[in-house]
């Protein structure tokens, strides 16, 4: 089951933001008369503040706190499995920038302030398109009217081949070559299956594969209006938009920039270098 943090904390600052501010204007007045009573009678009667006053005063603040920089400031998100490789690996903890896109009102989603677009090359996290409350996390490939082109691993924006160049084999990770992408302005390294086993992959139906002469893999496929083309960086073992389709901009949660902490590293069994790395 996956549950709704923002959901959680919109309702947590709504129940003690609400109490609170019973107390001030109901509660709090209340007991002042009754001690005033209390004085008058010379029978003086202690005002008890309520538990649930006191739990309230207590911890409001803090959730608003926690609300306000976890809706429009950073998000922290841990890596759930090896789609972003090498770039990203599985137990990664990052942090999201937010505003980098727009401010966003929790649980709804409405864009209330505008502040850019996602650039090519951009790492973000998102609300899955067939499920909204699960958040994934890919590279932007394709902008709103691209025309992608994918052969054989390689591929072509608008007529124009992305820059892609080969890599020494990592002995850690057998029967995949790394690349070096360029993609806008950012350059990153993603991995491809090797030999004839690339591209293997489910395809979302507007995307129709076809199998080359050569024995290779291509599809094309144009990016329709307010959508983007989101694929990992592993590119053959990823769940991106070449299987559930283009992404909504409206799903767009913001831009991954920084990781912070690695699950291995708190285990003791590595990865403590990625620690203060960032996502490019």
């Amino acid at each position: 089951m996956n549950i709704d943090f923002a959901a959680v904390l919109v309702v947590l600052t709504g129940l003690t933001g609400g109490i609170w501010l019973l107390d001030a204007l109901v509660l709090a007045p209340r007991r002042a008369r009754v001690q005033v009573a209390g004085e008058a009678s010379l029978a003086p009667v202690a005002a008890k503040l309520p538990w649930y006053v006191d739990l309230s005063k207590s911890f409001f603040p803090v959730i608003l706190a926690v609300l306000a920089l976890r809706s429009f400031v950073v998000e922290p998100f841990r890596i759930p499995s090896e789609s972003m490789v090498p770039t990203l690996l599985k137990g990664d903890f990052i942090l999201v920038n937010k505003f980098a896109y727009g401010l966003r009102l929790p649980v709804l989603n409405t864009k209330v302030i505008g502040n850019g677009q996602p650039q090519r090359g951009d790492v973000v996290v998102f609300r899955y398109p067939p499920d909204p409350a699960v958040a994934y996390i890919k590279r932007v490939v394709g902008l709103p009217g691209d025309r992608l082109v994918y052969r054989d691993g390689r591929l072509s924006i608008n007529g124009q081949p992305v820059p892609l160049t080969p890599l020494p084999a990592d002995p850690t990770a057998p029967g995949y070559q790394p690349f070096k992408e360029q993609l806008g302005a950012t350059e990153h390294q993603i991995q491809m299956l090797a030999g004839s086993h690339r591209g293997l992959i489910g395809f979302w139906p507007d995307i129709q594969p076809r199998r080359e002469l050569d024995g290779t893999m291509s599809w094309e496929y144009q990016v329709p209006a307010g959508h983007y083309f989101m694929m990992g960086d592993n590119r053959d073992n990823s769940s991106d938009s070449r299987v559930w389709g283009p992404l909504p901009e409206e799903n767009l949660i913001g831009r991954a920039f920084f990781i912070w902490m690695n699950w291995d590293c708190i285990t003791f069994r590595g990865q403590c270098g990625r620690i203060g790395d960032d996502i490019k």
